[in-house]
């Protein structure tokens, strides 16, 4: 019997509400194994960031040659790359190991607003990470940042912009449409073949800490058991609603709490 196997390259979430411990809960959560690869930590709470210490680029090379020399990774989903040299090492590492199917969550904002990528990373980011990516998932202000242009209104701007990142090179685009207005939350699912809107009720909480790394992390969690993009996203996009409607059951911190990763178990 084979184990899936995902792995997470982000940073450390000290609260555990986000980044590398939301991954892990997620991954676990749907029948995956999880590994990691920390790329900074960082000191927040589910009221803000108060500070970030990045691992040493050669040391996250290090974690990656131990993770890929050993586990069969089925998956790889990457979040918060915050600095040049780290996203170098990633994108070496990744050349050398070429994982089959990689996520990129382009972690730019967090949920608090705080800014957790230097401007001079982005254009790293674009040019040496999204082209090897199977998938990318930004929200509207992190497509809108990728591209600087203003943040999507209408949805035929979003797919404008869903077909201007996939031209960046990765095979597929999930704008993800948490920070819209109205009823529903819509997902914008973009391929070569076209953009397919994908909605859910938009549930009435402030507990979203941590939202977007958990729905990367289960598309990865997916496509590590095998399932197809379309298929992984669906499904992770049904279980991050659910896991956002449970997340009220949980009374943690003072701000902006966590999903319940877990609320198919308790």
């Amino acid at each position: 019997m084979t184990t899936p196997i995902a792995l997470t390259i982000a940073g450390s979430d000290s609260s555990g509400g986000a980044g590398i411990q939301a991954d892990l809960k997620t991954f676990a959560a749907l029948g995956v194994y999880g590994a990691s690869v920390i790329t900074a930590l960082t000191a927040q709470n589910t009221q803000g960031v108060t500070a970030i210490h990045q691992v040493p680029a050669e040391f996250v090379t290090a974690e990656i040659d131990a993770v890929f020399s050993d586990l069969a990774v089925g998956a790889v989903k990457i979040g918060m790359v915050a600095e040049l040299a780290v996203i170098g090492a990633v994108a070496a590492g990744l050349a050398k190991w070429q994982p089959k199917h990689l996520v990129l969550d382009p972690v730019m904002v967090a949920t608090s607003g705080d800014r957790l990528l230097k401007a001079d990373a982005v254009e790293a980011l674009r040019t040496k990470l999204i082209p090897l990516a199977s998938l990318i998932t930004p929200n509207l202000p992190e497509a809108a940042a990728l591209l600087d242009e203003p943040v999507a209104t209408s949805e035929s701007d979003v797919a404008g912009q869903g077909k201007k990142l996939l031209a960046l090179g990765p095979r597929a685009v999930l704008i993800k449409g948490g920070h819209g207005q109205g009823a529903e939350s819509i997902d914008y699912f973009v391929t070569s073949a076209g953009t397919i809107p994908l909605p859910a009720p938009r549930v009435a909480t402030k507990n979203t800490h941590g939202t977007g790394c958990s729905l990367s992390s289960a598309i990865a969690a997916g496509i590590a058991k095998g399932e197809d993009m379309a298929t992984a996203v669906r499904n992770a996009k049904a279980w991050v609603t659910a896991a956002i409607a449970a997340a009220d059951r949980f009374s943690v911190g003072h701000g902006h709490g966590p999903v319940h990763h877990f609320h198919r178990f308790y």
